[in-house]
């Protein structure tokens, strides 16, 4: 739980202003709300967004948004489930086009709960955070915006920022502080501009697209399925939406055209009259149109996420892009997260306020990534590429394996546009040989787990009720660390589980360090942090359900975890010979264990051998004190569990 504004009975003192109430604005909003955060969100708009916009939620996306329990009311919606991508050619002489391939959106080798991109309109997606926010007592104010701004802990060290707003009429106006202001208004940003900022445009040519969301009648026989389509008429996306609706993008000009110019348009019929063309053979007709735009896209970075770690940026404020890979509102949400739960550390106490400095290294490179991919992706959409006659005459030269570049670039990208291909590079979070932690028992031999990546999907059971479940589901976002005990045999690992039990509970451990304020009244059905705000334990043995016996197999405070042990019984295609399947798709030793440390976002953070002894955990202890307070306490008297 935060530590509330100063002066509870002052109104103009808050924890974060936000501005902008899109993906990137509202995820941040929510995720500090659900931790108790004092909260000022505005948006410049009267209300979420009516129409268009963003609309696809990928597979790593969506295990976050039922990591925080959002996925199943976004699904209530219906949205549309891109499986298969199917990709169609010119077929040469003006002769209409041709279906030339088909590839999975979230391939096999990609281990992903939701092998499919899901497509709904941005506007439903904004009400399910909404709906949450009102549940924790957060309202956006609307429409009011942000009018100045400045930072300066000098004259005021707690809430250093001074936030001048006002309702877009003019009418009212409105000046608070706060400890953190946030702006996530998009493209055009205040914020970045009064910041003095700059985008820095990775790829000097731009394009002007029109965008369509209608209902339409075809005989196209791809409509239900995302397409790419490339014929000598020009190239056109197709995207599937819920309701019936289609979501066409269609290129209109490039800066490389003999004519270009930036503002140019064409209108809803004109934009139909080209689709018509494209697509022929097949014809199509709108019943009705919902939504339709024109708009030019650059490819652009922020020079700088944050100046001063007090006034942060992210989403579109930060980095534009085509809309046709589908990554706008994805890396939006993983900007929030990253940011909200480095701020809930720093201001619960827990960590260091050079914490804070690792957000823009680690948001701005994957967003460098995906702007070298849109580059690539974007060139070859709009280039005009080989008949399909031509292609599949290379292939019967090739044993069949020849392809165009278009569809070698999408697939080749496909972990990436997934979202299962972010890395974070080493870091004060992310283990390496060079981090302060130095212990041989870390990253121990034959370990599969890589810092700065998502923690390995795996089945487990639940001992207390039997249930099957997703390990890397249990544990809710909740803002702490989690600490996955995989505990391997239980007659091997019995001693080091007792001395690992014991060190935990000595003064001087990472756990210790920072007990719940509230720990003697904690409710017995207090799952996941019956000690700690900022850290929860689960324990896996390598051991059918049958035979684990919580009561005698968890010594000391480990059992109060009851509701968060499991057995790693349950066979994995992945690792098919395995008899510990979670153990070994991690890469620890089935016999003796491990313990892995995930960030609270679930990326893997360090791996450090599980043996008898104090060795477990000081390699917690050194890695934790990189960037926790503790570190600077030394000598502190603390609690003993």
């Amino acid at each position: 739980m935060a530590k509330q504004a100063s002066s509870e009975s002052d109104p103009n003192y808050y924890d974060i202003v936000i501005v902008g109430a899109g993906p990137v604005g509202l995820m941040l909003s929510t995720c500090l709300a659900r931790l108790g955060y004092r909260i000022k969100h505005v948006d410049n708009r009267a209300e979420p967004t009516p129409t268009g916009r963003a609309d696809g939620i990928q597979p790593r996306s969506l295990d976050l948004l039922r990591n925080m329990g959002l996925k199943s009311a976004i699904m209530a919606h219906k949205p549309a489930r891109v499986y298969e991508v199917a990709f169609w050619d010119p077929l040469g002489e003006s002769n209409g086009i041709v279906r030339t391939g088909t590839w999975a959106s979230c391939p096999a080798f990609i281990d992903a709960r939701y092998p499919f991109t899901t497509l709904l309109h941005q506007g439903l997606i904004e009400r399910v955070f909404i709906a949450d926010l009102a549940k924790n007592g957060v309202q956006i104010q609307r429409p009011w915006k942000i009018s100045g701004f400045k930072s300066d802990e000098k004259e005021n060290p707690e809430y250093p920022v001074e936030v001048s707003l006002e309702h877009v009429d003019g009418a009212k106006r409105e000046k608070v502080r706060a400890k953190y202001l946030f702006g996530g208004e998009g493209a055009r940003s205040f914020v970045r501009e009064q910041l003095g900022i700059k985008i820095t445009h990775k790829d000097p040519i731009a394009h002007v697209w029109g965008v369509m969301d209608g209902v339409v009648e075809t005989d196209f026989p791809d409509i239900k399925m995302k397409c790419t389509i490339h014929s000598d008429h020009g190239s056109i996306m197709v995207i599937p939406r819920e309701n019936n609706m289609v979501r066409l993008y269609i290129q209109i000009a490039s800066s490389t055209d003999p004519d270009w110019n930036p503002r140019k348009t064409a209108t809803e019929k004109e934009v139909q009259e080209s689709a018509k063309r494209i697509l022929r053979p097949y014809s199509i007709e709108w019943e009705r149109v919902e939504w339709y735009s024109v708009y030019p896209i650059g490819q652009g970075i922020s020079d700088r996420y944050t100046l001063d770690h007090r006034v942060f940026l992210g989403g579109d404020a930060c980095h534009t892009h085509s809309p046709k890979a589908g990554q706008g509102m994805n890396t939006a949400f993983l900007d929030a997260q990253n940011l909200a739960w480095k701020i809930h550390l720093v201001e619960g106490g827990f960590a260091k306020r050079s914490l804070l400095t690792t957000y823009e290294p680690e948001r701005k490179e994957v967003a460098e990534n995906l702007l070298n991919f849109d580059n690539k992706y974007a060139k070859l959409f709009s280039q005009r590429l080989p008949a399909a006659g031509v292609v599949q005459a290379a292939s019967r030269h090739t044993n069949g394996h020849s392809e165009n570049e278009f569809i070698k670039t999408f697939k080749e990208s496909c972990e990436f546009t997934s979202g299962y291909g972010v890395a974070y590079k080493p870091n004060m979070l992310n283990w390496s040989p060079s981090h302060p932690a130095q212990s041989v028992l870390i990253h121990p031999k034959g370990t599969k787990l890589r810092t700065g990546r998502l923690l390995a999907n795996a089945d487990v059971t639940r001992v207390v009720d039997a249930n099957i479940v997703h390990l890397e589901q249990e544990i809710p976002w909740n803002g702490s660390f989690r600490i996955y005990i995989f505990a391997g045999k239980r007659q091997t690992t019995s001693k080091a589980l007792q001395d690992f039990a014991f060190q935990l509970g000595s003064k001087r451990s990472f756990l210790s360090s920072y007990l719940r304020p509230d720990i003697g009244s904690v409710s017995h059905h207090e799952k996941y942090n019956p000690h700690s705000l900022f850290f929860t334990l689960a324990i896996i043995f390598a051991a059918p359900r049958q035979e684990v016996d919580i009561t005698q197999d968890l010594p000391g405070l480990l059992s109060r975890y009851r509701d968060l042990v499991y057995a790693d019984d349950r066979w994995d295609r992945r690792v098919p010979n395995a008899t510990a399947a979670a153990h070994a798709k991690m890469g620890l030793d089935e016999e003796k264990g491990g313990v892995v440390v995930v960030r609270p976002d679930g990326y893997v953070a360090m791996v450090t051998s599980l043996v008898e002894g104090s060795g477990t955990v000081e390699a917690l202890n050194a890695y934790f004190g990189a960037f926790a307070t503790y570190s600077n306490r030394v000598g502190e008297n603390r609690a003993q569990l």
